[in-house]
């Protein structure tokens, strides 16, 4: 995999809109932009800038899918929100490279989850809000979701419109992201995502529309919760919160304990009329250990594609079984084939690259895929029937 420009801080810049040039790599975690003021009474909340529309410009105020070259700073953002964020939160900065959701990669991630952990494990730190683009927003939510040690709150917003825009969304995005973990409602649902003043749990959420504002939705599970002024309602809550402050709330995919290079490559196929299996014979041949597949219905393959899978589970290639609807569970899976469940195949991937990036076994993996992976209320104290 390609290797990115390690994660790194940038140099304070000024509000105005411009030009953010290349910037010298040093030790992530080093260098904090602090708040400009501090109310001990208020938590202590720490923004973490990965780029993306939030902090774009547009080539003219309605022109929202023409971007422009100048972009404007995550401290100009945050200053944009005084006075009243001062009397929300101590916000302080720790600014990542700046970076297209195009360029984020397995190993970005990787360093990302390390730097928020390190972020995290400092008791004065009461939670972190993720800027980043909202292509992938989803994706880099759900990671964090399975790679984060800590309960502490963990929210994802981002922007669909640019910040010289009319109708720029970033900056009500950004303040409601705030209040959200400063409130710590979210305590122990893992990573959230927050924009159009909803937030939704990491695993539920997908961008459904390419432009739109409303474009964030949790398909047929609905939002956890609204933030409507100071007035933060959570109506639902993942499931995992049942083990909240307890060893097992955490995932056994610790960054701090898996090294980059020991993250495999995983790829998607999609399923359809005629779908030949020549791309899956082409990734096996590629050297990758996982594919997802985008099936129909509950996750059907042609034919053609049957016979690849069948051929690569023999070369000891593991998959997982997905719907390319959108909605519903994708309950198949024999040897070699491990049941996604609900997951959308961008999320599953990234489940089955973290369990193979444990060195497990295709047991233990399929188990993490029936519990971490379709999270369950289950009061009753009688043992679930795996699929």
């Amino acid at each position: 995999m390609r290797r990115l420009a390690p994660l790194v801080l940038l140099a304070a810049a000024p509000a105005a809109a411009q030009e953010i040039p290349p910037s010298t790599p040093i030790a992530v975690g080093n260098e904090v932009v602090p708040p400009k003021k501090v109310n001990p009474s208020l938590p202590n909340i720490r923004v973490v800038s990965l780029g993306g529309t939030i902090v774009s410009t547009a080539k003219g105020r309605f022109r929202y899918q023409s971007y422009d070259k100048p972009r404007i700073s995550i401290e100009s953002l945050v200053d944009r929100l005084q006075p009243e964020i001062g009397d929300v939160a101590n916000v302080s900065i720790l600014k990542a490279s700046d970076i297209g959701s195009q360029d984020i990669t397995t190993e970005y991630l990787h360093d990302l989850t390390v730097a928020i952990d390190k972020t995290l494990a400092d008791p004065a730190v009461q939670g972190v809000v993720v800027t980043t683009g909202t292509s992938v927003l989803e994706e880099v939510a759900y990671w964090l979701d399975l790679t984060l040690r800590s309960d502490k709150p963990v929210v994802v917003t981002g922007a669909m419109r640019q910040a010289n825009t009319v109708s720029w969304d970033g900056e009500g995005n950004l303040f409601n992201a705030i209040r959200l973990a400063a409130s710590r409602k979210t305590t122990c649902f893992g990573t959230v995502v927050m924009l159009d003043d909803q937030f939704y749990g990491a695993r539920e959420v997908t961008k459904t529309d390419a432009v739109r504002m409303d474009t964030f939705q949790a398909r047929r599970t609905g939002t956890l919760g609204y933030v409507d002024e100071d007035r933060i309602r959570a109506i639902h809550a993942p499931a995992r919160v049942l083990a909240c402050h307890k060893p097992e709330w955490a995932t056994p995919f610790d960054m701090g304990r898996i090294a980059t290079k020991a993250i495999p490559r995983v790829d998607i196929v999609y399923s359809y009329v005629d779908a030949g299996g020549e791309p899956i014979k082409a990734l096996v041949d590629a050297g990758v250990k996982g594919i997802v597949t985008a099936g129909t219905g509950g996750g059907g393959l042609s034919a053609d594609q049957n016979a690849a899978r069948k051929a690569a589970i023999a070369r000891g290639v593991l998959f997982a079984s997905t719907t390319r609807t959108g909605s519903g569970s994708s309950y198949g899976g024999g040897p070699g084939v491990l049941p996604g469940g609900d997951l959308l195949p961008q999320k599953a991937r990234m489940l089955l690259q973290l369990g193979l990036a444990t060195g497990k076994d295709e047991a233990t993996i399929r188990s993490w895929f029936l519990t971490i992976g379709r999270p369950d209320f289950n009061l009753s104290g009688n043992p679930e029937k795996q699929w």
